[in-house]
């Protein structure tokens, strides 16, 4: 069942979206060669405790870390680790944060260094698919339209676009209705309603669609071992259109990216 929210608990929604996204900023400047997935996991659960939420991925689903780490061929849920991260690596930093007793889950994949030009293309092309999915969260549209925006895009480019894994509905709990995948038919699936909140987020590999878990019944990786790309935002239906919750206006600060990408889905300036 969806819940729709009220005008007031999209505000406390936002609050928590924004603790991960200053989360994922503060992460942005320590993303480096030679940096563990384990320190940057340390640094993110400080963060979080000292804005006064609490860390949204540990201890649910028994989760052991308060970011999930993927690096490479890790499509999502990589756990963090010792191993140092090289330069030409890709890491989807995913994190969560609870705020006001709601959730806020955002993810973005960082360059390592200096990254291959095909892995940067993958990269683009995914966090694009983000904003094209988005666009079709609006009035009168169903979930089919989000994953058939993301899919119709990001396999033109002969990309694969992971089955098992989708966005979801996000609220009092991480995981709500409706189910959003990436893929998918116009016009098909749960209409969207007023006040809906989900996540959407692409992962998008270089090559397979198909993915494996690995035997620490967490990390999702790739079946032929190219490397994956995961972006995620948290969205709401405000006044029929597409509202963000949560930016990557931090990231693009941290790193002296300019970007006005969000721009058409604020109908409030929201100032950093």
């Amino acid at each position: 069942m969806i819940i729709p929210k009220t005008a007031e608990q999209i505000e406390l929604m936002r609050e928590a979206a924004l603790v991960v996204s200053k989360t994922l900023g503060m992460l942005a400047k320590e993303v480096a060669p030679g940096v563990t997935t384990n320190q940057l996991n340390a640094k993110a659960e400080t963060f979080i405790r000292d804005m006064g939420a609490t860390p949204g991925f540990l201890g649910l689903y028994d989760c052991p870390s308060t970011l999930l780490t993927s690096v490479n061929e890790a499509v999502v849920h990589g756990l963090p680790n010792d191993t140092p991260l090289e330069d030409g690596d890709v890491v989807a930093i995913d994190c969560g944060a609870i705020l006001h007793g709601y959730y806020g889950d955002h993810a973005y994949t960082f360059e390592v260094g200096t990254v291959a030009p095909e892995t940067k293309k993958l990269l683009d092309v995914t966090k694009e698919s983000l904003y094209r999915g988005i666009r079709a969260f609006k009035k009168g549209n169903r979930i089919g339209d989000i994953g058939y925006a993301i899919q119709n895009y990001c396999e033109s480019f002969g990309y694969g676009v992971v089955r098992e894994l989708v966005g979801h509905g996000l609220g009092e709990k991480l995981h709500e209705d409706p189910e959003v995948p990436n893929y998918g038919k116009r016009g098909r699936g749960k209409k969207f309603i007023e006040g809906m909140t989900i996540a959407i987020e692409p992962m998008i590999n270089q090559g397979t669609h198909r993915v494996k878990q690995l035997k620490d019944g967490w990390t999702i990786v790739t079946r032929d071992g190219l490397p994956s790309a995961h972006f995620e935002h948290d969205v709401a239906l405000v006044n029929g259109k597409p509202e963000l919750l949560s930016t990557f206006g931090y990231v693009y600060e941290a790193l002296g990216i300019e970007s006005d990408e969000e721009a058409e889905f604020r109908q409030n300036k929201l100032v950093l």
